[in-house]
């Protein structure tokens, strides 16, 4: 059985999951979960909403945009925020970092992706990271079976990041939360004592060019403020937020992947766009918390 069972719990009485039989997981009340046939497991609570997540063409979309490279920055800026972290504890927790920028720790750590998409930023920091686990979790199976091919040996659940999670208290050392929904109180649980929660937002001029041309959602202003607030009252204290901004250079081919992977895709307006290239702002906050060790 190819999966770690020691990052859940059940969602119906949330005890502890572990192999009971053959690509089944289950909980000492009886509970009983069958492993999907590329081994990711559905851990849905009781009465849960019937939504899917991102549908097939969204994540298509996405991943034909993230392996050309267009988010790339934001995945280094992510690598960078665990890399800062794990220096400023260097000392006290005798890790090191070798020639090549990899992450080395005395015990392997565990990276948790909360709304993983196709995988694109926790293979980043998997690669980044020797020894890592890592748990993809989001609503849309699709996603879940695609981020497993992108992050070979990691364990996937379908779950739903509004509910309580069923994954086990301060199971993770590293949580990412991009352009994902944000429960931050579950967040807070499952993040250990001074692990650490990297959150994405975009900032207002976030594809301002196409959002001008009503080809993308609205961004309020203070985004990440207002996560700063909302994770700050769980629990997390704000260590940083890293503005990543630059201009992409983009043809009318990206410009369908940049509005297709996101929820702008159903509201896409039948108006004129312009042909050729076209430059198009990409900025996001990439916001690092550390989960308060004196917080309940």
């Amino acid at each position: 059985m190819s999966i770690d069972s020691t990052w859940l719990r059940c969602p119906n009485c949330f005890h502890d999951l572990e192999p009971v039989a053959d690509r089944v997981l289950g909980c000492e009340l009886g509970h009983r979960f069958d492993l999907a046939r590329h081994l990711s497991v559905t851990l849905l609570p009781p009465r849960a909403p019937r939504t899917i997540g991102d549908d097939r063409q969204m994540l298509e979309a996405r991943a034909g945009l993230l392996d050309s490279g267009a988010y790339a920055p934001i995945a280094d800026a992510l690598v960078a925020a665990v890399r800062d972290a794990r220096r400023a504890t260097s000392t006290s927790a005798g890790d090191a970092e070798s020639d090549d920028g990899a992450l080395i720790s005395a015990t392997a750590t565990r990276i948790v992706d909360l709304g993983c998409g196709t995988g694109y930023y926790a293979g980043a920091l998997e690669r980044a990271t020797p020894d890592a686990s890592v748990l993809l979790a989001d609503r849309s199976p699709a996603a879940v079976r695609m981020a497993m091919r992108a992050v070979p040996g990691a364990t996937g659940v379908v779950l739903d990041l509004w509910r309580p999670l069923p994954i086990r208290d301060a199971s993770a050392d590293v949580a990412l939360n991009v352009f994902a929904p944000r429960n931050p109180p579950e967040f807070a649980r499952i993040v250990r004592p001074r692990g650490l929660l990297l959150v994405v937002v975009p900032t207002s001029a976030h594809f301002i060019e196409l959002r001008r041309l009503g080809a993308a959602l609205d961004i309020p202003e203070g985004k990440a403020d207002l996560v700063t607030e909302q994770f700050g009252g769980a629990g997390f204290r704000a260590l940083r937020a890293t503005r990543v901004e630059y201009q992409l250079t983009t043809d009318e081919r990206m410009r369908e992947l940049l509005v297709d992977m996101g929820p702008a895709a159903h509201h896409r307006s039948d108006g004129e766009t312009p042909r050729g290239d076209l430059a198009v702002t990409v900025s996001v906050d990439v916001v690092a918390f550390e989960r308060d060790s004196s917080a309940p």
